[in-house]
C-alpha cells in the first residue's frame, strides 16, 4: 500500500509488517546483549580466559564482527601503527544527545633529556560536560603544554611538578578563551552563551620505556593489567570523596545530593579543567601517580566514566587482556613504519582496536547513560 503525503509518495506498513520488523529487531538486540553478558561472565571469572576452544572461537568470532557503526558510535575507531605505540580507541556517543568526549593519542609526541634520549608517547581521554568545546581544546593543546614543561626541564624530570604545572596552564587557556567568547565583540568560531559553566575531565598518560605516568583531574579513570591483575592508576574525583568533601567544605562550598553527590548540586564531581563558575570548589589539580614498568604489563586502559559506571576494573583487563592474548603469535623484528603481522594477517594493535570495541559494546549493552570512550594501550614487550 502507499500513501500521499504533502506530495510525497510513502510505504504504508501493515500492523503485522511493523510486528515483524520490530520483533526481529529486538530479537537481534536480545542476542547480542545475551552474547556480550556471557564474554563479560567468563571474563570476570577467576582465570576467566581460559575456556574452551568452542567458547573462544565464539568470542574470537564476536570480536572480528564488531565493526564499529559511525552511525552507532558517534566515532569510529582508530587503529594506527607508530614504532613501539600500540594503541586502539573507540568513542561512542550512547544514549546522550551530543558527544561531549575528546581522545588524543601523540606517539613519540617529545623526547626525554636523558642520554638514551627515550620517545615519550601521549595518551588523552577527556569527558566534557555543558558542551564539547573544552574537551576539544584540552585534545589539540594539552599535549602541546606537556611537551613545553618536559623541555623546559633541564635534568631529570620532576613528573609531579611537570604534570600540575600543564594542567593549571590548560585551565589557564581555557579561562582566558572563556573571557574571550563571553565577550559581545569576540569572533571566535567556539563561542558560546554561559562558557563559565563549560568544564572536562582529564586523564592523561605519559609512557616512557621505563614508566607510565598518569595525571587524572576528575572521574575519568586509568587502569593498568599487569599480568592478569587490575591496578588503578588513579582515583576518581568524587564531591562526596572524604578528603574532597573535606577540601570543598573548608573552600565554603557545599555538596548537594541531587541524583548523586554533586558541587552545589550541580556538578557530579570535584576537579575539573574549566568550571569557572565553581572555583574554588572545583580545581584543575590533577593528582599524579608514577609506575615503574615490569616485564609482566599487558595493557593500559584509560577510559571515560561512561564505561566506568557500568563495567568494572576486574572485568575491563580480563576482557582487554583476552583480546590482546588471543590474537599474537611470535614475529620477526619490525622496521619503522612496518605493520607487525600476526595470525589471519591481523595486527596487535587490531587486537587493541578489538578490545575498545568490545569493552565500549558491553557498556552500552549493560545500559551505560553517557558517552564511552575507551582506549587500550598494548605495554608488552618483545611481541
Amino acid at each position: 500500500m502507499a500513501g500521499m503525503c504533502c506530495g510525497v509518495v510513502c510505504e504504508t506498513k501493515t500492523p503485522s509488517t511493523v510486528e515483524r520488523s520490530g520483533g526481529g529487531q529486538r530479537k537481534r538486540r536480545r542476542m547480542e546483549i545475551q552474547q556480550l553478558k556471557l564474554f563479560a561472565t567468563a571474563a570476570s571469572n577467576d582465570g576467566g580466559w581460559r575456556f574452551s576452544n568452542r567458547k573462544r572461537r565464539k568470542v574470537e568470532n564476536a570480536v572480528q564482527s564488531s565493526d564499529v557503526n559511525p552511525e552507532e558510535f558517534g566515532s569510529s575507531s582508530a587503529v594506527l601503527e607508530p614504532e613501539n605505540s600500540r594503541f586502539g580507541l573507540t568513542v561512542a556517543c550512547g544514549k546522550r544527545r551530543d558527544l561531549e568526549d575528546a581522545v588524543a593519542v601523540k606517539p613519540s609526541f617529545c623526547k626525554t633529556n636523558s642520554p638514551s634520549s627515550d620517545d615519550l608517547h601521549f595518551y588523552g581521554v577527556y569527558d566534557g560536560h555543558g558542551c564539547s568545546h573544552v574537551a576539544m581544546k584540552c585534545k589539540d593543546r594539552m599535549h602541546e603544554i606537556v611537551k613545553e614543561e618536559v623541555e623546559n626541564c633541564e635534568k631529570s624530570i620532576e613528573w609531579t611538578e611537570t604534570m600540575v604545572k600543564s594542567f593549571s596552564r590548560m585551565d589557564k587557556d581555557v579561562t582566558e578563551w572563556s573571557s574571550c567568547a563571553s565577550s559581545s565583540t569576540c569572533r571566535c568560531e567556539l563561542r558560546t552563551p554561559q562558557c563559565d559553566a563549560v568544564g572536562s575531565t582529564a586523564v592523561v598518560a605519559v609512557v616512557s620505556p621505563d614508566k607510565i605516568v598518569v595525571s587524572n583531574c576528575g572521574d575519568s579513570r586509568a587502569v593498568l593489567c599487569r599480568n592478569g591483575v587490575a591496578i588503578p592508576l588513579s582515583t576518581d574525583h568524587k564531591p562526596d570523596r572524604p578528603d574532597e568533601l573535606k577540601r570543598i567544605k573548608e573552600a565554603g562550598g557545599r555538596v548537594i545530593y541531587w541524583d548523586g553527590a554533586r558541587v552545589f548540586g550541580v556538578l557530579a564531581m570535584s576537579r575539573a579543567i574549566g568550571d569557572n563558575y565553581l572555583k574554588p570548589y572545583v580545581i584543575p589539580e590533577p593528582e599524579v601517580t608514577i609506575t615503574e614498568r615490569t616485564a609482566e604489563d599487558e595493557c593500559l586502559i584509560l577510559a571515560s566514566d561512561g564505561l566506568w559506571d557500568v563495567v568494572s576494573n576486574d572485568v575491563a583487563c580480563s576482557v582487554a587482556r583476552m583480546c590482546l592474548t588471543s590474537q599474537v603469535v611470535p614475529s620477526p623484528p619490525r622496521s619503522p613504519g612496518s605493520v607487525l603481522n600476526v595470525a589471519g594477517g591481523e595486527s596487535s594493535d587490531k587486537a587493541c582496536s578489538d578490545a575498545s570495541i568490545l569493552l565500549t559494546k558491553l557498556a552500552l549493552a549493560r545500559r551505560s547513560t553517557d558517552n564511552v570512550s575507551v582506549l587500550v594501550v598494548d605495554l608488552r614487550r618483545n611481541l
